[in-house]
């Protein structure tokens, strides 16, 4: 049964975090999240939202931007965002999530607070991040010789 089947069946799905772009919020194999089924209604820059990557790839990042016809979307620890993801590609919003065994909704004051802190701080994370990824390159190609 594919998500889109389950979230129509359901109205929500928890789910099993898998991948990293949602670090520090959301950790691999340990941390598990809940969606609601996507109404008709847009979604708001900040939300957390599941959409489908073609050809089949789920995954779970942050809206950053809401544009007339579409959403730009990064997830908390990756420093490329994407662009174009359409209302029709968004198969769920995040409600609530169990991390290191304690349950959270997003209308926690903890959650809003960290989320505020996400979204204020992409430009600057992500310019560090990419920062970094530039001087480990250079660093290993004077101390090994690589490309």
């Amino acid at each position: 049964m594919t998500f889109e089947e389950y979230l129509e069946n359901n109205g929500e799905l928890t789910y099993t975090n898998v991948g990293t772009s949602m670090m520090p919020l959301l950790k691999q194999h340990r941390d598990l999240f809940t969606v609601k089924r996507k109404g008709k209604e847009r979604c708001k820059a900040g939300d957390v939202v599941l959409y489908k990557r073609p050809p089949d790839k789920y995954v779970l990042h942050r809206i950053v931007e809401v544009r007339p016809d579409s959403y730009i979307i990064i997830g908390d620890n990756c420093v490329s965002k994407e662009y174009g993801i359409s209302d029709s590609d968004i198969l769920g919003v995040m409600t609530s999530y169990v991390r290191k065994g304690k349950s959270h909704t997003v209308s926690d004051r903890s959650y809003r607070l960290y989320s505020a802190y996400i979204m204020h701080t992409i430009p600057v994370r992500t310019a560090f991040k990419k920062l970094y990824f530039k001087f480990r390159r250079l660093a290993k190609r004077l101390i090994y010789g690589k490309k």
